[in-house]
């Protein structure tokens, strides 16, 4: 079976001479990312930091696969690739050959990459950088979620069995004990130590949470997520709350939708998005004339939507590595509302750039939406959000944290 592939260079360079770094001192730069099936937030940030590199004139070298291809492959062949991909290796190596990139920077590697990537470059003396955009590493569904609520139990197990007991991988037993399996057995080879120099993640949070984890400290680096164009502020004018995300059971949509049938979320509600529970939320708008699913749509009115909202919500009930949504929504001057759980309690200051609430609680959602929406001076919530994308999530703050994370990697300061 043939694994689709990308392999190709991009070569662009900065025509507004801002951040005035050599690009050749970190170039070619090798990329690798495995698609997911349905498109998510992690796709989406591999592209960026990819288009952000070219726009600054690096020469970035892409090796891709996607997960639409695992339909088309048998159960053995899939376990087999999870823990080790010999064609991966072999192809990454003689890229490296070709191309000699400075460094090899990877996002997602599961499932059908493999972290045998990583050894391919080890072997061509390249170093290698890993962003961390989930917790998979010490939990099999990603997130360290069950049941709708948080769960730890795999975290300090040298072999997650409870996550194979639980099912809690796609709630399959057999494909959990596949992705325990791979993660055993890299342990055991100590890839994750030793086969990786320097570990990228996206919130003090999420850093702490790999170190507890048994990764070592010395080698995480946190560095956010961005929102590159600039998109501008938003009027805020809409007098609307809105969703943006993935219609699934760990981002809170029950809760939210239970909120806004209670009565006391006073705003309508908008709902930009897509996935499982995608029927519910339209079986949820037929019943109550408040909530409007409007589905998938193009970028840039996805920001429209958010600039024109009074308020972002952001209810997941999983820690979240991060949630895009949130500076998307800051880049748009748009104040958000909440869980007070994991990232998003990082990333959102209560009383300065919206508001939190208690996760998976309806009551407390209502509330605080309600609080929002009727806040005096709704221009400074507006101006603060907006103030904390310029401060710190903009593509020109990511790049200089970028090349800085690159340079600490090349100049040797995170040695295996």
């Amino acid at each position: 079976m043939v694994l689709t592939r990308s392999v190709e260079s991009e070569d662009r360079l900065d025509q507004n001479g801002s951040e005035q770094h050599d690009p050749r001192w970190v170039s070619p730069v090798l990329v690798c990312h495995n698609y997911y099936q349905q498109r998510g937030g992690e796709d989406q940030s591999f592209e960026a930091e990819v288009s952000l590199l070219g726009s600054r004139g690096h020469d970035v070298v892409r090796y891709t696969v996607h997960n639409d291809d695992i339909d088309r492959m048998r159960g053995w062949d899939i376990a087999g690739r999870t823990v080790w991909n010999q064609r991966s290796y072999r192809e990454v190596r003689a890229l490296i050959r070709q191309r000699r990139p400075r460094l090899m920077h990877c996002t997602n590697t599961f499932p059908l990459m493999s972290p045998a990537v990583y050894y391919a470059a080890r072997h061509e003396g390249v170093p290698v950088v890993q962003s961390i955009r989930n917790y998979r590493l010490r939990c099999l569904n990603g997130l360290f979620l069950r049941n709708g609520r948080a769960c730890e139990d795999c975290l300090d197990k040298p072999i997650p069995w409870p996550g194979i007991v639980h099912r809690c991988y796609r709630d399959n037993r057999a494909a959990s004990a596949v992705v325990a399996s791979a993660l055993t057995a890299h342990r055991m080879m100590r890839t994750w130590t030793r086969a990786v120099n320097l570990y990228v993640t996206l919130t003090e949070f999420a850093r702490a949470k790999l170190i507890e984890a048994g990764l070592p400290a010395h080698k995480i680096v946190v560095k956010p997520n961005f929102v590159d164009p600039d998109p501008g502020p938003g009027s805020g004018r809409g007098g609307y709350a809105v969703f943006v995300g993935r219609l699934s059971a760990e981002k809170g949509i029950e809760t939210m939708l239970s909120a806004w049938f209670r009565g006391d979320a006073s705003l309508p509600l908008k709902v930009v998005g897509d996935g499982p529970l995608a029927e519910r939320v339209r079986e949820a708008a037929a019943q109550n004339p408040k909530i409007h699913m409007l589905g998938r749509r193009p970028i840039d009115e996805v920001f429209r939507i958010i600039g024109d909202a009074r308020l972002l919500v952001m209810p997941s009930e999983c820690y979240e590595t991060f949630g895009r949504a949130i500076i998307e929504a800051f880049a748009t001057g748009t104040p958000v509302v909440a869980s007070r759980l994991g990232a998003m309690a990082e990333l959102v200051e209560h009383g300065r750039t919206g508001l939190q609430f208690t996760a998976g609680d309806p009551v407390d959602l209502a509330r605080r939406v309600g609080e929002l929406a009727s806040a005096a001076c709704p221009a400074d919530w507006r101006r603060a959000a907006r103030e904390e994308y310029e401060r710190q999530y903009t593509g020109a703050a990511n790049y200089r944290a970028l090349i800085g994370l690159y340079q600490r990697t090349l100049q040797g300061d995170t040695p295996l």
